[in-house]
C-alpha cells in the first residue's frame, strides 16, 4: 500500500483528507484542468515507455483517460485513482472517484434516499468515523460497447465532512464480476484508511 498525503481539500474549510491506496493505483488530480492533463500525460508516458510503434493505441488510451477524468470532474470529483494491479498476469481493473456532495449528512435515511438503489448500511471507519456504505451493480455503457456479459460492481462510501454541510463520496468500481467479493474487500480496506487532518498540520507521506 502507498500512503498519499492528505492534500485534497474536502471543502473550503479546515479539514483535508488523506487515504492509503495500493502501490499500483495511479492518482489523477481532477482540478485544475492543467494538473489533470499533466497527470494523464505522465501516466500515458509511463504506460507506453519504450513503445514507439503504437501511436494510434497511445492516442486512443490518452483520449479515453482524459474522457474518464473529465466525466469524474463533471460529477464533482476531485481525485480519480486507476488500478494497475495484476495477479498471475491478470489485470485487476478498478477505479476510485472521490467527489464532494454539498448535502447535509443528517441520517442513514437521508443518505439512502440520496444514494438510491443498492445495499445500504451504516458503518464506522477507523479514523474518519461514521459513514454509509452502499454496494450495487451496474451495466455500464462501456461494458455494453465492449460486449461484456458482466456488470460493474460498485462500492460507495458517503462520509460526512467535519464541521461542514458536505459529504465526501468514495466511488469504487470494478468490471471483474467473478471476483467482485474479493475486490469489494480491497475497496473496504482502502476506505478504512480515510482520515481527516487539519490543514495547519504538516502533511505526512507523499503524493500518490
Amino acid at each position: 500500500m502507498q500512503q498519499t498525503a492528505p492534500s485534497e481539500r474536502a471543502a473550503e474549510g479546515e479539514n483535508i483528507f488523506g487515504l492509503i491506496t495500493p502501490e499500483d493505483w495511479y492518482r489523477i488530480p481532477l482540478l485544475p484542468l492543467e494538473r489533470r492533463e499533466a497527470s494523464v500525460s505522465a501516466l500515458i508516458k509511463r504506460q507506453f515507455g519504450g513503445v514507439d510503434d503504437q501511436p494510434v493505441l497511445r492516442r486512443q488510451a490518452e483520449e479515453q483517460l482524459l474522457g474518464a477524468a473529465e466525466a469524474g470532474a463533471d460529477q464533482g470529483g476531485v481525485v480519480l485513482y486507476l488500478s494497475f494491479l495484476e495477479a498471475a498476469g491478470i489485470p485487476l481493473s478498478a477505479s476510485l472517484l472521490i467527489s464532494r456532495l454539498h448535502q447535509r449528512f443528517d441520517s442513514l435515511d437521508a443518505v439512502a434516499a440520496l444514494a438510491g438503489k443498492g445495499e445500504t448500511a451504516p458503518v464506522r471507519l477507523p479514523a474518519a468515523g461514521r459513514a454509509v456504505r452502499r454496494r450495487r451493480t451496474e451495466r455500464t455503457r462501456e461494458a455494453k460497447r465492449l460486449g461484456s456479459e458482466f456488470e460493474d460492481t460498485i462500492v460507495e462510501y458517503f462520509v460526512p465532512v467535519p464541521d461542514r454541510d458536505e459529504v465526501l463520496m468514495l466511488t469504487f468500481s470494478t468490471p471483474l464480476e467473478p471476483i467482485a467479493d474479493a475486490m469489494a474487500e480491497l475497496f473496504d480496506a482502502v476506505a478504512g484508511t480515510l482520515r481527516w487532518q487539519k490543514k495547519t498540520q504538516e502533511p505526512r507521506g507523499h503524493q500518490g
